[in-house]
Formats: structure tokens, C-alpha cells, sequence
């Protein structure tokens, strides 16, 4: 046994070992970095104006039972924007208004808003 050429075998081992371990770090860099441009790129900005109507996403709905119930609610009616990115809405059947982070916001384009669930039942042809 070597024992010269056993240690100078296992420094080696360590350097390829280093190598691979920078190079994968930049791959993922070069990845997060390319996912991040598309990702960005798709982004379609919301512009919000007094006046309009708009659906509020609701996050905390995933605790109550019932997959299929719609995770948006309203419509609502803005009545100010704010330059921050706050938007105070105003309930529509209520009356009561609030200020809500406007990314929770969607363009509401008209129609029902149904949020019960619906069964359809199944029969043996």
C-alpha cells in the first residue's frame, strides 16, 4: 500500500468533487435566473380604476370543506386607489368598504358569480 499515492489519489477525488459542486451551483443559478426572466415576462399588470368592478381572492377559504367552491368573491366596487399598492373597495350587496392589497384583485367582466357547489348524479346507461 502507497500510501503517497493513495492520499495524492483521495486530494483529487476532492477537487473533482469541488468542481462539480461550483458547477452545479452556477447551473442552478443560470436556471433560477432564465425561470425568473420568463416568469416575469408573462406578468400581466393590472391597472385598477375608481369606478370598476372587481373579484377578491379569498386565501383563507382552503380551511372549510368543499374543493370545488370559487376561491373568489364579490364583485366589488373600487372607490380608491392607492398609490402604494392598496385599493379600498366597497362591497356591493353589504355596503361596507375596506382596503385590500390590490395583487388579490381581479377585472370582474359581468355574469353570476356562483359559489355553490354543484352535484351531478350519475346513472347506469
Amino acid at each position: 500500500m502507497d500510501l503517497q499515492a493513495a492520499g495524492e489519489a483521495h486530494m483529487l477525488q476532492l477537487n473533482e468533487l469541488e468542481e462539480m459542486r461550483l458547477f452545479s451551483y452556477e447551473n442552478a443559478k443560470l436556471y433560477k435566473e432564465k425561470t425568473k426572466r420568463w416568469h416575469d415576462k408573462r406578468i400581466q399588470p393590472r391597472v385598477f380604476e375608481e369606478g370598476q368592478r372587481v373579484l377578491l381572492f379569498n386565501s383563507r377559504l382552503k380551511l372549510f370543506p368543499g374543493k370545488l367552491k370559487s376561491r373568489w368573491s364579490g364583485p366589488f366596487t373600487i372607490i380608491k386607489v392607492y398609490p402604494h399598492g392598496a385599493i379600498e373597495v366597497r362591497e356591493d350587496q353589504s355596503g361596507r368598504e375596506f382596503k385590500v392589497n390590490g395583487q388579490r384583485l381581479k377585472h370582474y367582466l359581468g355574469g353570476e358569480v356562483n359559489r355553490e357547489k354543484t352535484s351531478i348524479t350519475l346513472e347506469d346507461p
